[in-house]
């Protein structure tokens, strides 16, 4: 475990008889490390689905801070004044109570910021948490349009939204699949409800019929009423999009009831290598992956250091697009840090809102809107080859 994992211990040490109580309490003052204090180490939180369903995104994010956090700490911290960077982790499970839990503890540590959480519901619960409590939230992964719309000071994303996916999507199919009928299939999540939510808005503007809108429930196995209502709709492709575990079964299952001239699409919680694994090559072949760039396609120099620190380190190159974003969320806290000379949120939150062309390790960063919201869109097109491969698909 990376030396930079700690809990803070408390002490008293007893005075000596012959020193005065009056010099006892100056010196303890002096001492004590409070929020914001030169003497305190500065704790960082890390929250997400360390383990559960999607460990691997939550382990990603672990290990991509913990790599950079002990580069920053060798090179005598972030403001080098010798102090270190502690990071606090918090495992939500992906699930929102656990989330609010989890804030709650993270707050009462006293980080003065959080990389997390990885899905929007997570974000969701523990972003009111945060912000009522003046720390910083970075989520890499969280791309649910409604998460900035409450007014947030200090929360922010490294990943782009499901708005702009949506439209992407619509794009896609209109002019490069000439779908005429679609339909869409979530989990009832915040953040697959709202993705099919803005697609169905945008397919609809490009005068694509959406034919079928249905659920799935998150674990489910067996999804033949669903292929079945897929099957007797006429749908020509069919967007999903929740995860990638229940994505696997479902194509699987698919083309396992002869569904075949039905085209899977998914959005970019599908971007796993587990998804062709449980679905088998040949049933994932051709599927189309809507999403970021993945880590192996990114060949900036930040990208390029980081991939070869981490595959050094761990034994394997970064497999998910949210580990370097969970790099970049971190290190854009730290840059704040060194930029400002400060540790108080307020003034990493200020610094943050008006960085311009920031060379993130997941693509560049052009900036932050005034809701925390990242500038632009960076949404690219995977296809799944015969051998379970990702390949950027080139219509």
């Amino acid at each position: 475990m990376s030396k930079v994992w700690m809990r803070t211990r408390g002490w008293v040490r007893r005075a000596r008889p012959l020193v005065s109580l009056a010099l006892v309490l100056a010196v303890l003052a002096a001492c004590a490390p409070g929020p914001g204090s030169e003497r305190a180490d500065i704790k960082i939180g890390v929250q997400g689905p360390i383990t559960g369903q999607w460990a691997l995104e939550g382990l990603g994010f672990r290990n991509a801070v913990a790599l950079l956090a002990d580069e920053v700490n060798a090179q005598g911290g972030p403001l080098g004044d010798g102090r270190s960077i502690v990071l606090v982790e918090g495992d939500d499970r992906g699930d929102a109570d656990e989330a609010r839990r989890v804030a709650e503890r993270l707050i009462a540590e006293g980080v003065i910021a959080v990389v997390g959480a990885y899905n929007s519901d997570a974000t969701a619960a523990s972003a009111p948490l945060y912000d009522e409590a003046g720390i910083i939230q970075i989520t890499p992964s969280s791309t649910a349009t409604d998460l900035t719309q409450h007014g947030y000071s200090r929360f922010f994303r490294v990943c782009y939204l499901d708005d702009r996916q949506g439209l992407f999507v619509a794009s896609l199919m209109a002019t490069e699949l000439h779908v005429k009928r679609a339909a869409l299939v979530h989990d009832g999540s915040l953040y697959a409800r709202g993705l099919a939510d803005w697609t169905q808005r945008y397919l609809q503007e490009q005068g694509i019929e959406v034919v079928y809108f249905g659920a799935v429930t998150p674990g489910q196995r067996d999804f033949t009423p669903v292929i079945q209502a897929l099957d007797e709709s006429g749908a020509e492709a069919v967007y999903f999009t929740a995860y990638w575990r229940e994505a696997g079964l479902l194509v699987r299952q698919m083309r396992e009831m002869g569904v075949d001239d039905v085209r899977f699409l998914a959005g970019d919680a599908v971007n796993n290598p587990e998804f062709a694994q449980i679905a088998g090559a040949e049933a994932a072949a051709g599927s189309l992956i809507s999403t970021f760039p993945l880590p192996r396609d990114l060949q900036s120099p930040e990208a390029v250091a980081f991939s070869s620190a981490y595959e050094a380190r761990y034994g394997e190159a970064p497999q998910s697009i949210y580990t370097l974003m969970a790099a970049d969320g971190f290190r854009l806290l730290v840059d704040a840090m060194k930029e400002t000379g400060s540790v108080d949120p307020a003034d990493l939150a200020a610094h943050l809102h008006a960085i311009q062309d920031y060379p993130g390790i997941s693509g560049p960063i052009e900036g932050y809107d005034e809701k925390g919201d990242r500038i632009g869109a960076g949404h690219v097109v995977y296809v799944v080859t015969e051998e379970g491969d990702f390949e950027l698909f080139k219509p």
